[in-house]
């Protein structure tokens, strides 16, 4: 509440926990019906498929976005025994890149290698993660706000072991904030547990 933050219609109480054995509703509404004819269409654009395309499954890639609100779901990282990790996202924020950026965003095809840089004065986030251009450097968009410290942190570490690829080229019309699905490929040491930071905790114990 102290930074402007509403409580959720459906979850009013902020000192409460909530629990469901099924997806709450506002979540649930968030998945497409496997009913409707673009269905299959619907979960091609996000890398899935019909087999493996389960709510949660459907949110981790899709976020959950709608034009009502701006409430965003994300999947938490697994980090292996041996430290690596995996993670999907759609690229953030590339319609507002240069015009060369833009045209080298029509090139891209699915299995291409990005670039990955730390952007340390972001007006926006102060410290981003930059995806870019091979070749050329062009910076094409960025990686989402909540996997920054955990990917600053493998850069840092293990920068060797960070790679990044289009996993996927969505074209029209498939949504803008849907046109490039990005895989992160990268390395936390033994002593470090992703999204264990303060922000990613639990208001009530």
């Amino acid at each position: 509440m102290e930074i402007g933050f509403q409580p959720l219609e459906a979850f009013p109480d902020l000192q409460r926990r909530y629990e469901s054995n099924e997806l709450f509703s506002v979540f649930r509404n968030r998945v497409p019906n496997a009913k409707r004819k673009d269905y299959p269409a619907l979960v091609e654009r996000l890398g899935l498929t019909i087999t493996d395309a389960d709510p949660f499954e459907i949110l981790a890639v899709s976020g959950g976005a709608r034009q009502t609100d701006n409430l965003e779901v994300f999947p938490w990282i697994e980090k292996q025994p041996d430290g690596s990790f995996r993670c999907r996202f759609f690229l953030h924020g590339w319609r507002y890149v240069s015009a060369p950026a833009q045209r080298a965003i029509e090139r891209l095809r699915g299995g291409e290698e990005l670039r990955v840089a730390l952007e340390l004065n972001n007006p926006a986030t102060g410290l981003a993660i930059q995806l870019q251009e091979q070749d050329t450097y062009l910076m094409l968009g960025w990686a989402p706000r909540y996997l920054i410290p955990d990917l600053a942190h493998s850069m840092l570490t293990s920068p060797s072991m960070l790679e990044a690829h289009v996993a996927q080229v969505n074209l029209p019309p498939a949504p803008y904030n849907q046109r490039l699905l990005i895989e992160f490929t990268g390395s936390l040491p033994a002593s470090v547990e992703p999204m264990t930071s303060t922000e990613y905790q639990p208001l009530v114990a």
